[in-house]
């Protein structure tokens, strides 16, 4: 310890404190991932030692009595992939992109609606032997239902507070990629930061051809950076951080999937090349990972990989695929460790190819 001797006492204790901080994250990091039970790869088939958490995708949530229900399969979802790996935290996502955002802002906007909701969703979990829980309601458009939202995560957390289970349950949220549901609707930034223990960041889906403007160009649906446009990862992380959620408390989404687009001229093959719109015949235009390594195999495709932009994308004929590669998904585990975010997690597991991008994002991360 000869080298700290020129330093003081206070410094040396603010060192060995620091270090003991990064220790604290490292080891509780979140190497995330979802599944659902309609993708054809069953739970127990996953990999499990790719993973700290993963997500069972979705419990529904009944308008009537605003009570959840589940699948049989994300009822033995814990029990499954504990077997493999009992270390593994299970959390229940609710809701998805295919519940309407009025479904949830109808439950939360009454206290005994939110009270009903918030006692379904712990009895479900406790039951079935889950370790959080996990919200993923999507595409709120106003004020209200922001509001809301807040109101529901203070009442969640103090519930499980009451309860007397140990350890507490986890609550998490998946939110848009960037701090506003939509522009002047900014997500209720202190009840967040107060109440759950992370947000899983929804990096991903910023263009795909059934919802971008025309005239349409190829663009990637997940860069972690774009120079011509503030819509990415690197800047709706920055938002997040910079309304007031701590980075590590955040986790930065990889999506284990592409959007299938028709170039104009296949010689103009680039990023923003023009484009007539989706091309169906890969994937039904949102081809998984595996179904794009069978691409470019079965094609003979060019693939590159863009540091510029943060993605890789593939092309042959006139089909042209944008995609998170071994190489961009390196890139963006190494950057999320690097700003200090808590981890990350993909959408889906089941869309991955021989659990390549998995493995790929575990040994970025490291231990």
């Amino acid at each position: 310890m000869a080298f700290l001797k020129h330093y003081s006492l206070k410094s040396i204790i603010c060192f060995i404190t620091f270090l003991s901080f990064l220790h604290l994250q490292h080891s509780n990091a979140v190497k995330g991932g979802y599944w659902s039970p309609d993708n054809g790869v069953s739970a127990s088939e996953i990999d499990t030692t790719l993973f700290t958490h993963l997500f069972c995708a979705f419990a529904s949530l009944d308008t009537q009595t605003n009570q959840l229900t589940i699948s049989s399969e994300c009822a033995s979802f814990p029990q499954t992939i504990k077997q493999n790996n009992p270390s593994v935290l299970a959390l229940l996502s609710i809701g998805g992109g295919n519940t309407n955002s009025s479904t949830f802002y109808s439950m939360a906007s009454q206290p005994s609606s939110r009270k009903a909701f918030i006692d379904s969703s712990l009895d479900l979990a406790v039951s079935n032997g889950y370790d959080g829980l996990d919200l993923d309601w999507e595409q709120q458009t106003n004020n209200s239902e922001m509001s809301s939202l807040g109101i529901l995560l203070e009442e969640w957390r103090a519930a499980i507070n009451a309860r007397s289970t140990a350890p507490s349950l986890l609550l998490t949220a998946a939110l848009r990629y960037t701090a506003e549901a939509s522009e002047g609707v900014p997500f209720p930034i202190q009840s967040i930061s107060d109440n759950l223990d992370f947000v899983n960041v929804m990096a991903y889906d910023f263009y795909a051809p059934a919802w971008s403007p025309m005239p349409f160009v190829t663009r990637p649906h997940a860069s972690l950076r774009d120079p011509s446009s503030e819509v990415s990862g690197s800047n709706g992380i920055s938002a997040w951080i910079n309304a007031g959620v701590p980075a590590n408390k955040l986790v930065l989404g990889v999506p284990f999937y592409g959007y299938a687009w028709r170039l104009m001229d296949p010689n103009n093959n680039g990023i923003l090349a023009p484009s007539s719109g989706g091309d169906t015949s890969v994937g039904n235009g949102s081809p998984s990972y595996q179904n794009i390594k069978d691409f470019i195999s079965q094609n003979d495709a060019t693939v590159v990989f863009d540091s510029t932009y943060v993605t890789n994308y593939c092309y042959s004929g006139s089909t042209w695929i944008a995609y998170d590669d071994t190489q961009t998904i390196a890139a963006k585990v190494g950057y999320a460790k690097d700003t200090g975010l808590l981890g990350y997690f993909a959408w889906n597991v089941v869309q991955d190819s021989n659990w390549a991008l998995s493995t790929q994002a575990s040994q970025t991360w490291g231990a």
